[in-house]
C-alpha cells in the first residue's frame, strides 16, 4: 500500500481525468441548441440586393440543412439519459472529492509536534520488541512441540 501522499497524488490525478472525462461527455452528448437566436429574414429591398450578389452560393444564409447528421462519437443522449448522466457524473466527482478530503483529514498537520511523533514512533517501537519476544517464545515453544512430536514418532516406528 502507497503512502498518504502517495494516494493523495493519486486521487488529485484521477479528479482531474473525471473532470476532463465529464465535460468530454457533456460537451458531447448534450442536445445542440443555438446559443443567439437566428437573425430576423433580411427585408425585401435588401433580398434583391443579396440575391444579386449571392446567385453562386445559395445556401450561404441558411442554418444548417434538415439532413445534418451528427457523427457517430457525438450523437445527443435523450433528455432522461443526459440527466442521469449528469446525476452520476457529479456523484462520481463528489465521491472522489471526499475521498481526497479524508485522506487530508489523516495526515499529519501543525498540531503534530515532532516530539508528539517522536513519542509515537518510541510507543511503536517499544510494542514492536513486545510482539518480536512474543514470536520468538512461540517458535522456541513450535521447536519443542516438534521435537517431542519427533520422539513419539520415532517411539512408534520401533
Amino acid at each position: 500500500m502507497a503512502d498518504r501522499l502517495t494516494q493523495l497524488q493519486d486521487c488529485y490525478d484521477q479528479l482531474g481525468t473525471q473532470f476532463y472525462a465529464s465535460i468530454r461527455y457533456l460537451s458531447l452528448h448534450h442536445n445542440s441548441s443555438a446559443l443567439t437566436p437566428p437573425p430576423p429574414p433580411p427585408s425585401t429591398s435588401q433580398h434583391n440586393h443579396n440575391n444579386s450578389n449571392s446567385n453562386a452560393n445559395p445556401n450561404s444564409n441558411h442554418e444548417q440543412p434538415e439532413s445534418f447528421s451528427y457523427p457517430s462519437e457525438q450523437r445527443p443522449d435523450t433528455p432522461a439519459a443526459f440527466a442521469f448522466a449528469q446525476r452520476e457524473l457529479a456523484q462520481d466527482l463528489l465521491l472522489k472529492t471526499k475521498q481526497i478530503e479524508h485522506l487530508i483529514s489523516v495526515l499529519p498537520g501543525v498540531e503534530n509536534s515532532q516530539e508528539k511523533q517522536k513519542a509515537r514512533i518510541t510507543g511503536l517501537d517499544a510494542e514492536l520488541g513486545q510482539a518480536l519476544e512474543e514470536r520468538k517464545k512461540a517458535e522456541e515453544e513450535r521447536e519443542l512441540w516438534l521435537g517431542k512430536v519427533d520422539g513419539i514418532i520415532g517411539g512408534i516406528r520401533r
